[in-house]
């Protein structure tokens, strides 16, 4: 276990790789290794721990009743998901999760976060803490997409995201982490629909595209 990796993680920032892999035992942390493509969690599923993934990634997924499939969110390494379905005992999951690669998760009891250890670890008000920014986090991430999904046209919906990680990575030049399904279905729009509004964009000299990188040369 990379403890110095996870000591840098936002769930246990502020913690030496020491004392995470003290809090590691309390929480009674599990690795688990799945390949692309697998399923993590399904609809229905109800859960007591919490992912925080150690390499590859996942993806946060709903699917309807017609089997179409919409990405909510990535969560790459060192980010964590179904925190919140944890926190509620008896809560059945209303997202999949599945591996966008092949990953390692690494799962934790949630409710040993909120629960002092009979050791009372002196780092576990900052795992609280730590823990209640990651929600917030999250739920600044979910109204991301909202805002995303939220035009009409799918040259709006390109735009909208396009200009959030301009500002995430602080140039006109940016990688998505998705590819051009992954990214039809993160935006909630038909795949040729997308790649061929891509192609007007760079038809009228908007942007340039090669594979996951991004180049927005103009407002509009």
């Amino acid at each position: 276990m990379n403890y110095e990796f996870l000591s840098r993680t936002f769930l246990f920032q502020g913690t030496s790789p020491e004392e995470t892999k003290h809090m590691l035992s309390c929480l009674k942390a599990t690795p688990q290794s799945y390949a692309k493509g697998s399923t993590i969690w399904q609809v229905g599923d109800q859960v007591k721990t919490m992912g925080l993934v150690l390499n590859g990634s996942v993806h946060i997924e709903n699917i309807d009743m017609m089997g179409n499939k919409s990405i909510l969110n990535r969560i790459a390494p060192g980010q964590v998901f179904g925190e919140t379905y944890a926190c509620i005992p008896g809560e059945k999951l209303l997202i999949g999760v599945t591996a966008a690669e092949d990953c390692q998760i690494l799962f934790l009891e949630v409710g040993k976060i909120f629960h002092t250890c009979p050791d009372t670890c002196p780092c576990h008000e900052k795992l609280i803490r730590n823990m209640l920014m990651v929600m917030a986090k999250k739920n600044l991430e979910l109204s991301r997409r909202s805002l995303h999904t939220a035009p009409k046209s799918i040259r709006g919906r390109l735009l909208s995201y396009f200009s959030q990680e301009m500002v995430q990575q602080g140039s006109s030049q940016f990688m998505i982490p998705f590819n051009r399904q992954e990214l039809a279905d993160y935006l909630g729009v038909d795949r040729s629909a997308l790649s061929n509004e891509l192609g007007k964009m760079r038809k009228e000299g908007i942007i340039e595209v090669n594979r996951n990188q991004i180049h927005y040369l103009e407002r509009v």
